[in-house]
């Protein structure tokens, strides 16, 4: 539940569901989150789930902190209690040319390769948020055995659909950016679609992905 809902500028605020990071938070951030969704809140523009807040940014002449932190206190998310998001596979290539780091990984798990992809391939991933770039999966959690830090010195480009992970996340580059996560391989979905102007994200908060290695064959001739 919120432990604190604070001001976050002048018109926004910020509900506090604990410092942990965990399913069991993170399924209180979402149940709020689509609970508001549905309510329309008037004067609401603007929704950001994260792992344990929920930013709520809001429109100064329509209404104010005072009257959404009382409308959000008496908020029934009963509804929301046996809300279910989708189960979703997503291919996977982890030919050498995709999978950027699986040496490094090797060196730092102290585990061969086929070791690192059986267990993550073995894995259930519960999306906890997307943001950063648009659409981004932040996707948890890796076992203990396979947590590692981010790169020393970041990549200036990581390639479109890379897959990396970094302590107890994984995550799928939307678009070619810089950033300093341990890339394993690469998929060919298309997990951010921007000519979508209804949900252009192929994965959202809550939802249950699993993953599935493909051959180089298969990457190259993918059709969704």
């Amino acid at each position: 539940m919120i432990k604190n809902i604070l001001n976050l500028g002048d018109a926004a605020l910020y509900c506090d569901f604990g410092q942990e990071v965990n399913k069991d938070i993170n399924s209180q951030v979402i149940k709020y989150f689509k609970s508001i969704q549905k309510t329309n809140i008037y004067g609401i523009n603007n929704l950001t789930p994260s792992y344990n807040k929920l930013i709520i940014s809001f429109d100064l002449k329509k209404t104010n902190f005072k009257n959404l932190k009382k409308l959000i206190e008496n908020l029934d998310i009963k509804d929301q209690n046996n809300f279910k998001n989708d189960k979703k596979e997503i291919p996977i290539c982890c030919d050498e040319n995709f999978a950027l780091d699986i040496e490094r990984l090797e060196q730092k798990l102290k585990m061969n390769r086929e070791k690192i992809y059986n267990n993550f391939f073995k894995k259930e991933f519960f999306c906890y948020m997307t943001g950063f770039i648009a659409g981004m999966p932040f996707l948890g959690d890796l076992d203990t055995n396979m947590r590692v830090k981010r790169l020393e010195t970041p990549r200036v480009k990581v390639p479109r659909g890379s897959v990396g992970i970094t302590e107890q996340f994984a995550n799928i580059y939307t678009f070619e950016s810089p950033g300093g996560w341990n890339i394993i391989g690469n998929t060919p979905s298309k997990i951010f679609d921007s000519s979508k102007e209804i949900d252009p994200n192929l994965i959202n908060p809550g939802d249950t992905i699993i993953f599935k290695k493909i051959t180089k064959d298969q990457y190259q001739n993918y059709n969704e």
